[in-house]
């Protein structure tokens, strides 16, 4: 279950007015609000979409019930919601059932919704067939003309034939089939798919000789090593991306990579065709990777530590901050797995050079992570520990929730 914020009279243009008073509680007390000290807290209210359930949650600090939107009981979590400025909300969901499906795995999604602050419905958009399924996150991307467009990550199958023309090992494949991500944009106004990016035209591989696309992988870390599978299992669901996040300043998308312990940003300024390229875009790569972090072994560089360990959540840190702020425009990340028994959360530099229009790489052309904010749980360390899921924010007042 992921978590979000949102400043009183920034985020929300919603008249009411909380009365509602925050007692000293107990320490002794294991449910509801444990502890609440309001000069030190950012003074906001938290949205929760909590799993195996179809509602979204509004609570204030003092973890009261402030406003909830009910979804139907035979829906789940398909697994975000945003909170739009007006008060709106952006959610996805799928159904119960998963009997049947054509594509299922854990973060399976199949629909986003838009719905007022009475949640009635305003739009909805579908994406679970035979060959696509929309899956785990979304970002909404604010228009000059006061609408929305909504980036999103969707599975395509692509079967045995396809596999052995991009380079697989098959050998190393469970099913005979995978599911590589992709993202697409869409515009609520007419329903109009306006631009798109496929890992599947950004591949390398050295298996195959005979094929296109073979290379040296560590000379084209731009590009994604179809024969890169952490688990060894050759599961379907190849990459798993579970978070994207879009940066207005820049025009890029940040895509979370847990599969591959990694982070890619891609450049958005590109068309849907040089997205499908090597070049274009202000970066000149087209859709080819502009920056990958956490580990550089996914492209077969050992002399770089890994960094990440399935990670969650990964976003720019520029909601509500000010430009001022020292962390504004830095990475965000939850690291699920940095030890057996603790998570940690980690914040860093990208590194990104606006005249070049480029991530600085060190001399052996890997992009790394010095991470400048390291979190653990600062009682003990296990009980801030999620083997998947989770989620980080930085607050305007400094804070971190």
């Amino acid at each position: 279950m992921a978590t979000r914020k949102f400043s009183i009279g920034l985020q929300l243009s919603i008249l009411f007015v909380l009365n509602v008073l925050c007692l000293n509680v107990q320490a002794q007390n294991t449910v509801g609000l444990l502890s609440y000290q309001p000069y030190k807290s950012y003074d906001g209210y938290n949205l929760i979409y909590p799993h195996n359930q179809p509602n979204v949650y509004m609570l204030d600090n003092c973890g009261e019930l402030v406003h909830s939107w009910e979804g139907d009981a035979d829906t789940r979590p398909g697994n975000t919601a945003y909170l739009l400025e007006d008060g709106r909300l952006v959610k996805t969901l799928r159904p119960v059932s998963i009997v049947g499906d054509a594509i299922w795995a854990g973060g399976g999604g199949a629909t986003i919704e838009i719905r007022d602050w009475d949640n009635q419905l305003e739009w909805s958009f579908t994406m679970n067939d035979s060959l696509r399924r929309l899956h785990h996150d979304i970002s909404v991307i604010p228009q000059q003309d006061g609408g929305i467009h909504i980036l999103a990550i969707a599975w395509e199958k692509k079967n045995l034939e396809e596999v052995i023309a991009a380079g697989r090992d098959t050998s190393v494949l469970a099913t005979g089939e995978m599911w590589p991500d992709y993202i697409f944009e869409i515009d609520p106004e007419t329903d109009q798919i306006v631009w798109e990016w496929h890992v599947w035209d950004h591949l390398v591989q050295d298996f195959d000789a005979t094929l296109p696309n073979f290379k040296d992988v560590t000379e084209f870390n731009e590009r994604v090593d179809i024969n890169y599978d952490l688990t060894g299992t050759g599961a379907a669901d190849w990459m798993h991306s579970n978070a994207i996040d879009y940066d207005p300043i820049n025009d890029q998308i940040i895509l979370c990579v847990p599969t591959f312990n990694e982070v890619w940003i891609i450049d958005h300024t590109t068309t849907t065709a040089q997205a499908a390229s090597n070049s274009g875009g202000l970066s000149g790569r087209g859709g080819d990777l502009m920056y990958r972090a956490g580990n550089p072994a996914a492209y077969k560089n050992f002399d770089i530590p890994q960094t990440l360990f399935y990670p969650h959540d990964a976003h720019f840190i520029n909601d509500f901050i000010a430009g001022f702020d020292p962390n504004f425009g830095s990475l965000a990340v939850f690291n699920n797995r940095v030890g057996s028994d603790f998570s940690t959360a980690n914040v860093w530099r990208s590194g990104f050079d606006m005249y070049d229009w480029a991530f600085l790489a060190d001399d052996t052309g890997a992009w790394t992570t010095d991470f400048t904010k390291t979190i653990t749980h600062p009682i003990d360390s296990t009980l801030m520990f999620s083997t998947g899921l989770s989620s980080i924010q930085y607050l305007p007042n400094s804070n971190y929730l």
